[in-house]
């Protein structure tokens, strides 16, 4: 008798183990003994259920189908019924190519006999064999909506995320994928980049997609700055939950790049001009403001260049204000702003200066002491610990005593690492603060004296958002230049601000 080999897995993990292996040596077996031989041999790595679906099953059962008389095949061989099929639809279609070919089944465990007996046997497998796969589909399903509800993603994590074994935090950052994903949104919020330059952008700077494809293709930039996963929301038929994980991206940023995707940050001014291209945004729409080169001609013949600033929304409402500014007007707005920065005098300033060195100063001499007190209080511990066991090895003390006090001796000397582990103090903050602190005071002579590329990336670097009205620019400072604005206030003193 001849036959045809299946042997079946669902996935392709299994298939790497030992299971498709055993289902062969099985098959071989009963067929040497029973004399049969194995015409072809379909192994593959695929649900049961879906039938349509079915690529594999439905490339042998043409195969079978067309061959049958060809090449005298007398039955499909498997393990098990399940191992052929889990749905009834394809049982039927076995019936039927038994009907029109004759080719019958044959299983190594489940045997039918002849008659009205064994259809029903067949049936009854068969129907039980649906309904481990539809419980099965609606346990998993089950599971699936809970993990959703708990604030976690199903499946496997999006880019800049990993996926992980702990049950308490199954997803966590990508140690490099995530600094990637927020230098993405930082760029591409900007409103400078077009999907094809924030993908050569972040290929000069070393931030690869895949190692199989180092740079972003549109598709995948699309996708990202897309997906609402990276401010907190987790979608899972049709309802929306509030995601667990770290967030890397905060709302703002996010809302950023959806206003470029959209459109509403698009440039209708000159890209040259200092503040076009979205730096500036209007306060009534959001759309970003566009920069108007003018020349008026003079009576002598000459011209003279005049630079504005409108809301580059063409199709405002009836209740939107005209918002319009000369340049210069959006330069001293900003230049004054700059000035609630800065300190009244420079005695002031420089008094808060030396406070800042005085106190980085303390914090390293106190931390260098404190880090001095929890090593030589490591190193009492690691003695008692010695001298704990010198007395139980000289039988000076029992055992229980012994594990009692060995446990608590570890436990104050994981403490005392754990403290000296997180007293740290690096010199460089230090520098770094007080830089900040000297840009702050200098923002005012910083910005007279540069070109319009550095004064886009003093004004970026000083504040979050940046909007005009039709009398007023609005600056959210970023911290911590909005500390500086509000001004700290003398503890000794009756309240008055610095």
């Amino acid at each position: 008798m001849n036959v045809v080999a299946w042997a079946r897995v669902s996935s392709r993990e299994q298939r790497e183990g030992y299971s498709i292996d055993a289902q062969l040596r099985a098959m071989r077996d009963k067929a040497a003994k029973a004399g049969w031989s194995i015409v072809r041999e379909f192994v593959v790595a695929e649900s049961a259920k879906r039938g349509s679906d079915r690529v594999a099953f439905n490339e042998m059962f043409n195969w079978v189908k067309a061959n049958a008389r060809k090449e005298k095949i007398d039955a499909i061989f498997a393990h098990k019924l399940d191992r052929v099929f889990r749905n009834m639809r394809d049982a039927v279609r076995l019936q039927e190519l038994e009907d029109i070919c004759g080719v019958k089944l044959n299983f190594v465990e489940n045997q039918f006999g002849p008659g009205a007996a064994g259809a029903l046997s067949f049936n009854v497998m068969a129907a039980v064999a649906q309904y481990y796969s539809d419980n099965l589909r609606t346990e998993v399903l089950k599971g699936m909506d809970e993990k959703v509800r708990q604030g976690w993603p199903t499946g496997t994590a999006p880019y800049g995320y990993m996926n992980v074994s702990d049950r308490n935090e199954p997803v966590i950052p990508h140690p490099e994928r995530s600094k990637t994903l927020v230098r993405l949104f930082e760029l591409y919020s900007s409103g400078t980049h077009t999907f094809e330059s924030l993908a050569d952008k972040l290929l000069a700077e070393g931030h690869v997609y895949r190692p199989s494809a180092p740079r972003f293709d549109r598709c995948s930039l699309s996708y990202i700055v897309n997906n609402r996963f990276y401010i907190g929301e987790l979608e899972r038929n049709g309802q929306v939950f509030k995601g667990s994980y770290k967030r890397l991206i905060d709302r703002t940023t996010f809302d950023a790049c959806q206003d470029v995707l959209h459109g509403r940050n698009r440039r209708t001014g000159r890209p040259e001009i200092m503040l076009s291209g979205g730096i500036l945004r209007c306060y009534f729409c959001g759309f970003a403001m566009a920069g108007e080169y003018i020349r008026r001609k003079l009576r002598n013949g000459g011209h003279t260049p005049h630079i504005y600033y409108r809301c580059g929304n063409n199709h405002p409402d009836e209740n939107h204000p005209k918002v319009r500014w000369r340049e210069a007007n959006v330069e001293a707005a900003i230049l004054a702003e700059f000035e609630t920065i800065r300190l009244p005098t420079p005695q002031i300033s420089q008094w808060f200066r030396d406070s800042l060195l005085a106190t980085f100063d303390d914090v390293s001499t106190a931390q260098g002491h404190r880090k001095r007190t929890l090593a030589k209080r490591g190193t009492d511990l690691k003695n008692m610990q010695d001298r704990l066991l010198t007395a139980y090895l000289n039988g000076v003390i029992d055992e229980p005593t012994f594990q009692l006090k060995s446990t608590d001796l570890k436990s104050q000397l994981e403490q005392a690492q754990r403290q000296l582990d997180e007293t740290t103090f690096d010199p460089s903050h230090a520098e770094t603060a007080l830089a900040v602190y000297d840009f702050s005071q200098k923002l005012p002579e910083i910005w007279r004296g540069s070109n319009w590329t550095t004064k886009r990336e003093v004004l970026d670097c000083v504040s979050l958002n940046r909007t005009l009205s039709d009398a007023t620019l609005v600056l959210t400072k970023r911290k911590p230049f909005d500390f500086f604005v509000e001004r700290p206030l003398f503890h000794n003193s009756r309240g008055e601000r610095i």
